[in-house]
């Protein structure tokens, strides 16, 4: 990695490195942009979500942005870079987004194989002077937001803690010590967000703070007040004008969900009969029942994230000058989708749509905000029929998934399947997903696009 070349103070100036040896001016500086991400949010989520909130024949509010084109997401391989994958995840697509680099799945701001740090948007507009919010439903440290600020070899490397107790993520064992500051890297996830500038930072990950930093008695949480930081931990905290530097940590890792399933109930198997078992097409099958989505107790409480996408742009803007850039993930979608629980995809996506209502309302006063909404990468769920062609033939043909049958407020029953695995945890999917932009992204945001030239995008109307 380049930190084993470098020392932590020389690693600092790789903005200005990369700038000057790749033969970039330094330009001035242009207008806002707001990206908002639906971490899993492909057309599948979307009219799941739309069916439910307003109706098979109405529109979601992201549904009427004006400018509409498909994103192809780029992989590759960690061995062979040349060998394109199929199917990304929230890091390496995210990182694409936040850096113009094509890698390979978890990790964020470094490239495959030879695992070198690409300059990220937070490091190239920081050399203006303009002002970066980050705002998610997910941990602050969470692969998304963080692929716009940290360089690590994995996702995994939240906390000081990962750094050296190799925690495991998604059941696998997660090897940061080659990030360690002791052997020339830049730390934890954390303790890079502290030294990278961000101006605001609002979601969940207390947990990942409360550790000591390496090579401190003084935990995350101590260093980022040290740095300036305003730290609060809940909504009504959340309310007035800060100043300066505010870190927003309103639960342990994730925040709850608004939605969950009717009692609690996700998506469930198809359970056939008795005489199933002796050939697949005798007996009989039974769905599981109906069901609505329900308030989440423990969403209670919670900051929603259309409130905190409003006190970041009010911070972001309290001395406006210059312009800024910031970034609003409604993360649990995907997070929602891996387990099978429709209902907390929906929510998230409402809360989506409602930091977008944000966002557009800002832009009414502010002319020159450039809006992108997309995803990071495709999710599993698809809508199938409520009766299949095949129920004339009275034979117990069903999903090899797991379905939820949801009541739509329009009367009728919505049956979303799971199906890209059968463990306990559904995959991503390499489908296309949407980038969706207001007035400002005409003539500059094509009808086909990969996510690097995202980046592009952004940087051009930040820097011009």
């Amino acid at each position: 990695m380049v930190n084993s070349l470098f020392s932590c103070s020389v690693r600092g100036l790789l903005p200005l490195l990369l700038i000057f040896l790749g033969g970039l001016s330094v330009p001035a500086i242009a207008g806002n942009v707001i990206l908002i991400i639906g971490d899993g949010m492909d057309d599948n989520q979307i009219t799941i979500a739309r069916n439910y909130l307003v109706g098979s024949r109405s529109k979601l509010l992201v549904d009427k942005l004006p400018l509409r084109s498909a994103v192809q997401v780029l992989t590759v391989d960690e061995e062979n870079p040349q060998r394109p994958l199929y199917v990304a995840d929230s890091a390496n697509s995210a990182t694409s987004i936040a850096t113009g680099a094509i890698t390979s799945p978890g990790r964020i701001g470094t490239t495959a194989a030879s695992d070198k740090d690409v300059i990220n948007l937070v490091e190239l507009v920081k050399q203006q002077s303009i002002k970066v919010g980050l705002v998610t439903t997910a941990s602050i440290t969470d692969a998304t937001p963080a692929s716009f600020y940290a360089h690590v070899n994995d996702r995994g490397c939240e906390n000081p803690s990962a750094m050296v107790d190799f925690e495991k993520y998604a059941g696998l064992i997660v090897d940061c010590s080659q990030d360690l500051k002791a052997n020339g890297g830049l730390g934890s996830i954390s303790e890079q967000l502290i030294i990278s500038g961000v101006d605001v930072a609002l979601g969940g990950g207390m947990k990942h703070f409360t550790p000591d930093a390496e090579g401190s008695t003084l935990s995350v949480l101590a260093l980022a007040k040290e740095a300036g930081y305003t730290v609060i931990e809940n909504a009504d905290q959340l309310a007035g004008n800060h100043g300066g530097k505010l870190l927003g940590l309103f639960s342990p890792s994730t925040m709850p969900v608004r939605w969950h399933g009717e009692d609690g109930r996700t998506a469930e198997k198809p359970k056939t009969s008795f005489m199933n078992l002796f050939h697949p097409m005798l007996g009989s099958v039974t769905y599981p029942e109906p069901m609505i989505c329900e308030d989440n107790p423990d969403y209670a409480g919670m900051p929603s994230l259309a409130s905190m996408s409003e006190v970041a742009l009010a911070e972001l803007t309290n001395d406006a000058e210059t312009p800024f850039f910031l970034m609003i993930e409604s993360a649990s979608i995907d997070k929602q989708a891996h387990e099978r629980k429709a209902c907390g995809s929906i929510g998230e996506l409402q809360q989506l749509d409602e930091a977008l209502a944000v966002a557009l309302k800002f832009s009414e006063t502010n002319p020159d905000t450039l809006i992108l909404v997309t995803a990071d990468h495709g999710h599993a769920a698809q809508i199938l029929p409520e009766r299949t062609i095949y129920d004339v033939l009275d034979v117990p043909i069903h999903s090899p998934g797991q379905v939820a049958r949801i009541t739509t407020p329009e009367g009728v029953v919505m049956t979303v399947n799971y199906a890209t695995n059968n463990f306990v945890s559904e995959e991503h999917t390499g489908v296309n997903v949407p980038l969706l932009s207001n007035d400002v992204g005409q003539g500059i945001v094509p009808a086909m696009i990969t996510q690097p030239e995202i980046f592009d995008i952004i940087k051009n109307h930040l820097l011009k």
